[in-house]
């Protein structure tokens, strides 16, 4: 074939593959997910609002316990964001959101995040990119550590509460989080309706407090002396923190930018407001309108109108954290009258206002507000035996994982501090420092 034939062929060819390769990349990107710009930003600011949570707990806590433990205190929450961020990245995510096991785990192939790139998972949210979804969730799993950090403030050792952390995430948050949320999950297939963590966070964390209170033991002189907050104003900051956060928290979760997400942020507010003034009402009845106890139902009423926010609408809200706020505010006396030092009521605050918080989601979910979603109001009765099955199921498994856990810790390198330790402080004992000279 001479030269001038074979270009003719040539030019032959390249008339018939460019217009094929304009239709090929043409249904490619038909196919291809398309990244929404704005759902990735309300995302991504999302969870940097879920971030300032984490030493806004710090904060919230480190009020609460006797100056020679502050720091000790808020240290667990910058601790546990360094920790719960490295294994999140190295396995956490993959066993909560990785490909299917049973509908109890996932596996490890996204381990290290291979596979979680700048692309969307459809099957978690279309329109941002998997990464933007990995980080926001990974701020759930730190924040879930950090609340039971108030089971044991005062008396644990730094090496126990880090080894707890690492296990507890591995172990109960991971495992809890793909039921719920990860895809095949077997609570998330029965129709659970838990949109921004009730059973995931608040459940969790609230009954895994209370089994490892209870492995801990109680403090020295609980009981026989006063163990008052030594800062209130540092515990109102670390409530504004919280409040301000939880706006990420819930309406993030619609991963959209949108009208639920809207919603969410609204019916957050709400909740918390109804819930601080119940509380301040409560104590007003009983003694005094207090600035700890309406810090302390603001939390209360934000954590039980969780797993319901993307559902309901804003008069339920009131309902949602008025609620909440008497049933916490009677575990907590129940609590002291069982003599459990159960230090800063993590039960109480979130495992008793996120159980009541997943069956108000069961109760006031309406296709009104969310298609996907409709509980007792809308005639679904069906839906609250579903969410007290999920209580169930995450509550026991929480309760006796923890409780293995924290005896496993305890027989070996040992839970507490020495008596002479928690006498002078965990500030000095463990870590060399003062929060005030």
């Amino acid at each position: 074939m001479d030269n001038k034939k074979f270009l003719q062929y040539f030019k032959y060819i390249l008339l018939l593959a460019i217009p094929l390769l304009i239709l090929t990349d043409a249904v490619y990107a038909a196919k291809a997910p398309e990244i929404d710009k704005a759902d990735t930003a309300w995302v991504l600011a999302s969870a940097a609002l879920v971030m300032i949570m984490i030493p806004g707990v710090g904060l919230f806590y480190g009020g609460m316990v006797r100056k020679k433990n502050a720091l000790s205190t808020i240290i667990f929450s910058f601790a546990v964001l360094a920790l719960i961020s490295i294994q999140w990245v190295l396995f956490g995510y993959s066993l909560a959101f990785g490909p299917d096991i049973g509908g109890v785990i996932g596996n490890l192939d996204w381990a290290g995040l291979i596979g979680v790139g700048q692309e969307p998972n459809i099957d978690y949210a279309a329109t941002i990119p998997a990464l933007a979804f990995m980080i926001f969730q990974a701020m759930f799993a730190i924040i879930a550590v950090v609340l039971i950090t108030g089971a044991f403030v005062e008396r644990i050792k730094f090496s126990a509460f880090l080894l707890f952390s690492i296990l507890w995430a591995t172990l109960v948050y991971d495992p809890i989080a793909h039921w719920v949320w990860g895809s095949g999950g077997w609570l998330r297939s029965m129709g659970t309706l838990d949109f921004a963590g009730g059973v995931v966070v608040h459940i969790s964390a609230g009954i895994s407090a209370l089994a490892v209170a209870l492995v801990i033991g109680s403090r020295k002189g609980f009981g026989k002396h006063p163990m008052e907050p030594h800062s209130i104003p540092i515990t109102m900051l670390g409530a504004a923190l919280l409040w301000f956060g939880w706006f990420g928290f819930n309406a993030g979760s619609a991963v959209a930018s949108n009208g639920i997400a809207a919603n969410a942020f609204v019916v957050t507010n709400t909740a918390g407001g109804a819930a601080a003034l119940t509380w301040t009402l409560l104590s007003w009845y009983y003694k005094k309108p207090s600035a700890l106890g309406m810090a302390t139902g603001a939390v209360v009423g934000l954590a039980a109108v969780t797993p319901a926010s993307g559902f309901v609408t804003p008069l339920a809200a009131i309902v949602i954290g008025a609620v909440a706020a008497v049933l916490s505010y009677y575990a907590m006396l129940f609590r002291m009258r069982q003599n459990i030092d159960e230090s800063l009521d993590v039960w109480a605050c979130h495992g008793i206002s996120g159980i009541w918080g997943v069956i108000a989601a069961g109760i006031f979910a309406t296709a009104l507000i969310n298609p996907a979603a409709s509980g007792l109001i809308d005639g679904n009765s069906g839906q609250i035996s579903i969410q007290l099955i999920a209580i169930g199921a995450a509550s026991v498994y929480a309760f006796v994982v923890t409780l293995i856990i924290s005896k496993v810790i305890d027989m070996t390198i040992g839970l507490r501090v020495r008596d002479e330790e928690e006498a002078v402080g965990l500030d000095v004992a463990q870590h060399a420092e003062k929060a005030y000279s």
